[in-house]
């Protein structure tokens, strides 16, 4: 990962948050997960396209608002996932911390919870299609696995 001065991360966060990539529902979409911070207002839900039987996502898009941080934060993981299909796996190893060192760990200081808010909703969705994937191979009806999975998304 190439270190970039302050001066270019700081464009780099404005230009993704004045012109956002992949933002807008996603249709069809094969999970919707939305989420937030309840502290400061953020709001981000995340649409994506996946292959199950590859366990992998082809597209992801995003809608959402809050401060320029969560929302340029939303936008570059976004191109992170759009630049080519990218594995269940591969998602739930990117950690905050690379995440925040990307963004810039001064330009993030003390809003940690904005710059990873779309990540971790991001691996949330990866969770949920996990779950629906062994709730059919289990034998579970389509009925009951979206019912199933209801629940388990309200829970948070």
């Amino acid at each position: 990962m190439t270190v970039l001065d302050r001066e270019t991360r700081v464009a780099a966060l404005v230009d993704h948050a004045r012109r956002p990539r992949h933002r807008g529902r996603l249709d069809p979409a094969d999970a919707t997960v939305a989420g937030g911070n309840p502290g400061c207002g953020d709001v981000v839900t995340v649409f994506l396209r996946v292959e199950p039987a590859a366990d992998r996502i082809l597209a992801m898009s995003f809608e959402g608002t809050g401060c320029t941080l969560s929302q340029a934060a939303a936008s570059i993981v976004a191109d992170r996932v759009n630049r080519e299909p990218v594995s269940f796996d591969a998602v739930e190893s990117w950690s905050d911390r690379a995440l925040v060192e990307q963004l810039g760990r001064d330009l993030v200081g003390s809003r940690h919870r904005c710059a990873t808010l779309t990540l971790g909703i991001l691996k949330r969705a990866v969770r949920l299609l996990r779950t629906e994937q062994r709730l059919r191979a289990a034998g579970h009806s389509e009925a009951d696995v979206r019912r199933l999975i209801a629940a388990v998304a309200n829970r948070g």
